[in-house]
């Protein structure tokens, strides 16, 4: 247990984690601040702040995350409000440089590369309300790691998402093989499935400066494994001026077959492979939530998670993971679970997308989740109880009571959370914050803008920044 049952305090303060052996400390003289407030036509999305080996560039500090699609034209001024409407627009990976001093702020980013898609934005004169219309793919999660630096390799890799159209008549693929007949049976005599259906892939990508990278594709006989350059041949989105992108290949796993969600759902409705990678004595380690099989007849809302492991020896061979290992579950819908080597430690950090207790000061509002393991075990991440009963409340007393952001109403999101890490994925501190167990972002769509508009729950809405202090139980 973390917090006791009956936890009532003012204010969130300390829990025991790592079997006992660790106390996680937050109260109000913990660091917090805002990381960046996006203007109305940028949004940014999974920040990982990393740290490289060396100083000079591409080092010390590197910040990745999930931005806008490029505009195509910059004559608008101001900058016009957006919203995406393409479900395969996941927007641009965007990375920036840095130094230890400015970690607290946004360093200046460019787009690296990204998908031509249309957006919805509103026109230069005057202000009107866009239509209805989803955002985005939701989300595209880069993840960024060190290559086998051990072995001579100078690429890093970045992994991110990517969505596939499925046929109506392959909507339940292979997957579901284990999916018991009855079920199978309720679910043909359910509604008819859409005629947009999808799946979410990883896609991967590799460079040596994060600023030009090349993307893994098919070879030209459509099988082999290439890599190509990403080559913006004249910047806008409009495409005119430059060469089409290149297309992603999706990464394949030992067996031959592409590392894909379980389930297929609507465009704008697919889960599934979101996480994180660190290395660990040569080995990476891929945690990320998918969809239990068994749910994938259940509205997409509904289905709820597990936590799945897949391990690698390289990242730039033709079969990149090992095939996937369950760790935990069943997990809430929607679930974000992120997992690192502990700062300084032989353990797992594993923080997660949680509602704080009904008790809780503030109740059950969303809030991260944060233990530690006690060992270096992997099964000791599926040890942990990351969720109090009914696990759908997705409710859970080790909540690190995040006071920044919201709506003002007491309402927060806390949505697309990452850290800072070391080229190798583990947890990692900026250097003024030495004594620190981690540092945190998170995206907050309930935050208001700096427009203060709400014409879309995702552009322009704030990015917050947070620390916190773990210490051991025995320390005097």
């Amino acid at each position: 247990m973390a917090r006791p049952a009956g936890f009532e305090g003012s204010a969130p303060s300390c829990y025991v984690t790592g079997g006992g052996g660790l106390e996680i400390c937050r109260d109000g003289s913990e660091a917090e601040g805002v990381l960046i407030a996006p203007a109305p036509c940028a949004f940014v999305r999974g920040v990982q702040i990393l740290r490289l080996p060396r100083t000079e560039a591409p080092g010390p500090i590197q910040t990745l995350f999930q931005g806008q699609t490029p505009i195509a034209s910059r004559r608008d001024e101001p900058c016009p409000e957006r919203r995406a409407i393409d479900s395969r627009d996941g927007g641009s990976l965007r990375t920036g440089r840095t130094v230890e001093a400015l970690i607290t702020t946004l360093p200046p980013t460019a787009d690296r590369f990204w998908v031509d898609l249309p957006e919805e934005r509103t026109k230069s004169r005057g202000w009107s309300e866009p239509t209805p219309a989803a955002e985005g793919i939701g989300p595209r999660d880069p993840i960024a790691v060190a290559g086998r630096d051990w072995a001579g390799e100078a690429y890093s890799y970045v992994f991110l998402l990517g969505q596939e159209r499925v046929g109506v008549a392959n909507a339940q693929d292979d997957a579901q093989d284990d999916v018991p007949t009855r079920q199978r049976r309720r679910r043909a005599q359910s509604d008819e499935a859409p005629a947009d259906v999808r799946r979410r892939v990883q896609i991967e990508a590799r460079t040596l400066d994060f600023k030009s990278f090349e993307i893994r594709t098919r070879a030209a006989d459509g099988y082999g494994l290439a890599w190509t350059p990403f080559e913006p041949k004249g910047g806008t989105k409009s495409g005119r001026g430059r060469s089409d992108p290149p297309t992603p290949a999706p990464v394949i796993d030992a067996t031959g077959k592409p590392v894909a969600s379980a389930c297929t759902a609507p465009a704008f409705e697919t889960h599934g492979l979101a996480g994180s990678i660190s290395i660990v004595d040569r080995t990476y380690h891929y945690v990320y939530t998918d969809v239990l099989p068994e749910d994938c007849g259940l509205a997409p809302e509904k289905r709820r998670t597990g936590l799945y492991l897949r391990t690698a020896q390289d990242l730039s061979g033709p079969k990149v993971w090992s095939v996937a290992k369950k760790l935990a579950g069943p997990l809430p819908p929607g679930s974000l679970v992120r997992v690192a080597r502990a700062k300084g430690m032989q353990r797992w950090a594993v923080s997660y997308s949680c509602q704080r207790p009904a008790n809780a000061p503030g109740g059950p509002v969303a809030d991260i989740c944060l233990q530690y393991t006690a060992d270096m075990n992997l099964d000791g991440i599926g040890a942990l109880k990351l969720y109090a009963d009914p696990i759908e409340a997705g409710r859970s007393p080790a909540y690190l009571g995040l006071r920044s952001g919201g709506d003002g109403s007491g309402r927060f999101d806390r949505s697309a959370h990452f850290w800072m890490t070391d080229a190798q994925g583990n947890l990692d501190t900026p250097s003024i914050y030495p004594n620190k167990g981690g540092f945190l972002t998170w995206l907050d769509r309930l935050a208001p803008t700096a427009s203060g508009r709400d014409t879309s729950s995702l552009y322009g809405r704030p990015v917050y920044w947070a620390t916190w202090t773990v210490r051991r139980t025995d320390a005097q």
